[in-house]
Parts: structure tokens; C-alpha cells; sequence
């Protein structure tokens, strides 16, 4: 093989080279982005029970209810936590690790285990946060689906998550809007049931 030759295939190479490299190449990641990942990894496997601390809607629909979390499944890049109200276990956060930052997104289902027509809304850390709290406005996907449901107040939606030795918080503000549910990390309870559409 001429040296001319040599080089063409060598640089014709290059983009396979670099995108195998890049695929190998561990996440991006921000220490208390990893650390809050972590905290709530530690809970693998184990359910709480939670009650609402505040819900500034006159609905609420979650009074007097049983809520439990589950932090189902952990790997190294997700988490699963199904969000149990009584027995619906229709919801299941699912926080990622994007190489960007961390994402939080609702996945409903349907009892049959199909998509609810309402899914996979949430948003996407924008800025490091803490070990014991991340914020996650919403993302461009759920403003879209917010407007298409009718529901354009919800844009503004932003969900935060706090992990703490003794509590977890899950908390959703909006302008004039405020829901919170605090779950006892102190008290372990039995396992529920398995969210719908999971195994």
C-alpha cells in the first residue's frame, strides 16, 4: 500500500475511531447531581409511606388517600420509583442521568398496561442543585402536550425532588400552585403491588 493510500485509509477511518470512543466514554456527570442520584439509590428496593404536606387546590385528590413510594429499580443510569395512590399504581417517576444533567419524567400508564394519554411529561435539571435537592422545569415535550391537553397553566410546571436521611420530598410548583409529599424514610413498609405495565 502507497503512503498516499495509507493516509486516505486512516483518515477514512477516523469518524468510525471517534464515534466507537464516544460510545465507550462514560456520562458527564456533576457531583451533586451524582451524590442525590446516590442518596436515593441507597433506598433500592424499599417503599415509604408519604402524606401530603400542602396542596394549595381545592380538589385535591389525594386527600385521605394511601401514598406510597417504591424504589423499584436502580442502575446506574435510572431510576424507577412508582408513585402508589391507594390502588392506582398507574404513575412511576423516572429520574436519568442525561450526561447533561438528570431528567425526571412521569411515565402513566393504564391499568391494561397501555400509555395514558398523559405520559413521559417532566423537565430536565438546568442547573447542578444539591445532593439533597434537584430542580426540573419543564421540558419543551410536556409544554407542548400541557397546550394540546388544554392545560396551558401547567407550562410553568416545575418539579423538584429533596433527599434527606429521615424524608423524601416530591414537590410541584407553578405560579399559585403548590403540592407536597413528604414520605417517612425512617419507616420502611411492605412492598406494593407492581406498577401497571411493568413486570
Amino acid at each position: 500500500m502507497t503512503i498516499r493510500k495509507y493516509v486516505i485509509a486512516v483518515i477514512a477511518s477516523l469518524p468510525i475511531a471517534v464515534t466507537l470512543m464516544a460510545a465507550e466514554a462514560p456520562l458527564v456527570s456533576i457531583k451533586t447531581q451524582d451524590d442525590f442520584f446516590n442518596n436515593i439509590s441507597k433506598h433500592c428496593g424499599k417503599s415509604y409511606l408519604g402524606k401530603v404536606t400542602v396542596d394549595n387546590d381545592a380538589g385535591n385528590s389525594f386527600a385521605n388517600k394511601k401514598l406510597i413510594m417504591h424504589v423499584r429499580r436502580c442502575t446506574d443510569s435510572e431510576l424507577q420509583v412508582p408513585f402508589h395512590v391507594d390502588d392506582d399504581a398507574s404513575r412511576t417517576w423516572i429520574i436519568t442521568k442525561t450526561g447533561s444533567g438528570l431528567s425526571l419524567k412521569h411515565d402513566h400508564r393504564q391499568k391494561d398496561g397501555s400509555n395514558d394519554e398523559s405520559t413521559m411529561y417532566g423537565g430536565h435539571t438546568d442547573d447542578a442543585g444539591w445532593a439533597e435537592m434537584q430542580s426540573f422545569p419543564a421540558d419543551q415535550y410536556s409544554k407542548e402536550l400541557f397546550v394540546n391537553q388544554g392545560i396551558p397553566q401547567s407550562v410553568g410546571n416545575t418539579w423538584q425532588m429533596y433527599i434527606y436521611p429521615e424524608k423524601f420530598t416530591y414537590r410541584l410548583i407553578r405560579q399559585g400552585r403548590e403540592f407536597r409529599v413528604d414520605f417517612d424514610l425512617m419507616k420502611p413498609i411492605s412492598t406494593p403491588v407492581t406498577p401497571w405495565g411493568y413486570e
